[in-house]
């Protein structure tokens, strides 16, 4: 991981759990606290740095025998030292961040990216500082193994065009946030068969509840959309079509059933799209749900989120509602299998026996992957989620 920040300097006092450090990662910054409390000594590395697990981040001078208590979030520990009674101190510790096990050397990032990738480190080559294996090693091996230097997809290289032939240009590099996304929504959608079913949702009701009952959430400093209550939906079908609550193992020979409700949810960022996941949806009301999504966007638009806030979805929701058109094709977010796109509702003249009243329809799109899902259970999933929004005593109890 990068150093952006260094938040303490020699002669700082810092306390145990203090951040010392923000370190940047694929979709997510953090800040990496201390396990002592004591006077910083000695910085030991710069911004711009690359980090790896068992980097040193700087020395402190502490009172009494350090402990080396180990935070598990972090995987940081301090390891103290030989004592030394210098001006009345004791101990000098050493705060690190622990040692990645394995035989190759890379950033946590890097792993995690590799991870998600489906990359075994042990076959890429590093060409960071010390041979050391740096994200885009691991996107140049990816793309050599798409375009058939390896056993993936046998396809060939980009046609290169110079641009500035035909007029005026900006080059301007692709955020990480960018960079991530395009490979994990490429590698999704060249290696799982997707299929999209599309309905509409009555939502009347539903919006007259929102409307009637959106203050109250506003008064408590956050606000009720529709997205509470899809979210609610989805869980109800996901309990009736349990298929969708699964994931296929590394090998592609076992069905993984969950049973946990942890729901990802697309978040548009000015460096690209995020998404951090919901947990224990069902075990949480509309109202609980609409001041945690505020405050997982709040922390995805400041780039706050953590590894951990982005990890453990079930199914994803990407809603562009607020934006606009009629429907669309959302991705899977591997390794879920459904992936659910919500476009922007709209009053329509809709028959209920002999009369036609005005009701406002919601646009869904189910994408699917279609090695776990067949058409059918679609269609009951999709039919089942439409009535569940149409039913609003159902989604409020």
């Amino acid at each position: 991981m990068e150093v952006i920040e260094i938040l303490v300097k020699p002669g700082d006092t810092v306390q145990q759990e203090d951040s010392i450090v923000t370190l940047e990662g694929d979709k997510a910054t953090m800040e990496v606290p201390t396990t002592v409390g004591g006077v910083v000594k000695e910085i030991k590395i710069k911004v711009g740095d690359l980090v790896a697990e068992g980097s040193v981040i700087l020395t402190l001078e502490v009172e009494g025998e350090a402990k080396a208590p180990t935070n598990e979030a972090s995987k940081e520990e301090a390891k103290p030292q030989k004592p030394s009674k210098a001006n009345g101190r004791s101990t000098e510790a050493s705060v690190e961040v622990a040692a990645p096990s394995g035989d190759v050397y890379a950033s946590p990032g890097v792993r995690r990216l590799a991870h998600e990738l489906g990359v075994d480190l042990r076959n890429v080559g590093g060409t960071g500082p010390k041979n050391r294996i740096i994200k885009q090693d691991v996107f140049a091996y990816v793309k050599k193994r798409l375009s058939g230097g390896g056993d993936g997809l046998q396809i060939g290289p980009a046609r290169k065009v110079d641009f500035t032939k035909f007029g005026e240009v900006e080059t301007v590099p692709l955020s990480k946030i960018n960079k991530a996304t395009a490979v994990n929504v490429h590698r999704s959608w060249v290696t799982i068969p997707h299929v999209t079913q599309f309905d509409e949702a009555d939502t009347t009701d539903m919006e007259a509840f929102r409307q009637k009952n959106k203050k109250k959430a506003t008064d408590s400093g956050y606000k009720l959309t529709p997205l509470v209550f899809i979210m609610k939906a989805v869980v109800g079908a996901l309990k009736e079509v349990p298929r969708f609550n699964s994931s296929l193992d590394a090998n592609g020979d076992n069905l993984i059933y969950k049973k946990y409700f942890h729901l990802g949810i697309a978040v548009d960022t000015p460096d690209g799209l995020v998404v951090p996941v919901v947990k224990d949806v069902d075990k949480k009301d509309i109202y609980e749900l609409a001041k945690e999504l505020g405050e997982i966007s709040g922390k995805a638009r400041d780039k706050k989120l953590t590894p951990a806030d982005m990890a453990g979805s079930c199914f994803t929701i990407s809603s562009l509602g607020g934006i606009g058109g009629t429907a669309f094709t959302p991705i899977v977010n591997a390794p879920d299998v459904g992936i659910l796109g919500v476009s922007r509702s709209k009053v329509t003249p809709v028959y209920q026996g002999d009369k036609v009243v005005p009701r406002l329809m919601l646009p869904l799109s189910l994408s699917y992957d279609h090695r776990v899902i067949d058409g059918a259970a679609a269609a009951r999933f999709i039919v089942d989620l439409s009535a569940r929004l149409g039913d609003v005593k159902g989604l409020t109890k």
